[in-house]
């Protein structure tokens, strides 16, 4: 057995033992971290496979971005654990069943003739002059031009659909608006109250008061 099949089914438990654990995982902070662990080892696989550009994009964008931005808002968040995973186990057997289906799926596409994975598998000598960055350019912009496009749309889309959430009519006390803070007075935040002062004794007249009622006894 060569070294790269050993890399090979290292970095493929890795990931299945990250992925796993990513949805198990009670803390969303572990979870995270199982996710960035999953990340890393399926950029190994992406240079294992001489795609070097496709791994240092996982580990550059997602990893060193995306998942660094979920871990810091993760941890400023006050979240219930207990009340986020109420619902885990009763949603459990239909997530097992997705599952299950897409990873029937996934070997139906992979054992499918047309596929070729053995003759994929056999060109492994590349030229020395070879950039993958420049193959995987051309056939972005010419092969896959319409779906490249649509993934762009969506995504522009989601960033519209989270701007328009963000900035929503909100009655809940614990956001507050900037503009609305700045427009408080001090008439809306206290009231003066007129009260009678409160002279302390002194203690002449505490002793005062004493002789008199020792007097009277």
């Amino acid at each position: 057995m060569n070294l790269p099949l050993i890399l090979f089914y290292v970095f493929a438990a890795v990931i299945l033992l990250g992925a796993i654990n990513t949805v198990i995982a009670k803390n969303p902070v572990h979870a995270v971290l199982f996710l960035v662990l999953t990340f890393c080892a399926s950029a190994m696989m992406w240079i294992l496979m001489q795609a070097e550009f496709l791994g240092i994009v996982l580990v550059v964008v997602y990893v060193g971005a995306v998942m660094v931005l979920f871990l810091f808002v993760i941890m400023m968040l006050n979240i219930d654990i207990e009340q986020m995973r109420a619902g885990f186990w009763r949603h459990a057997p239909i997530a097992a069943l997705v599952g299950i289906l897409t990873a029937a799926l996934l070997i139906v596409i992979l054992v499918n003739p047309q596929l070729d994975l053995a003759h994929l598998g056999s060109d492994n000598t590349l030229p020395a002059d070879y950039s993958n960055v420049r193959d995987l350019g051309m056939q972005i912009y010419t092969s896959y031009l319409l779906p490249f496009e649509l993934a762009a749309i969506l995504l522009v889309l989601g960033m519209v659909a989270a701007i328009a959430l963000v900035h929503r009519q909100t009655h809940n006390p614990r956001r507050t608006n900037p503009a609305e803070q700045v427009k408080v007075q001090a008439k809306d935040r206290f009231r003066m109250v007129k009260m009678q002062p409160e002279v302390a004794a002194s203690a002449n007249d505490n002793k005062e008061e004493a002789s008199e009622g020792e007097q009277k006894a």
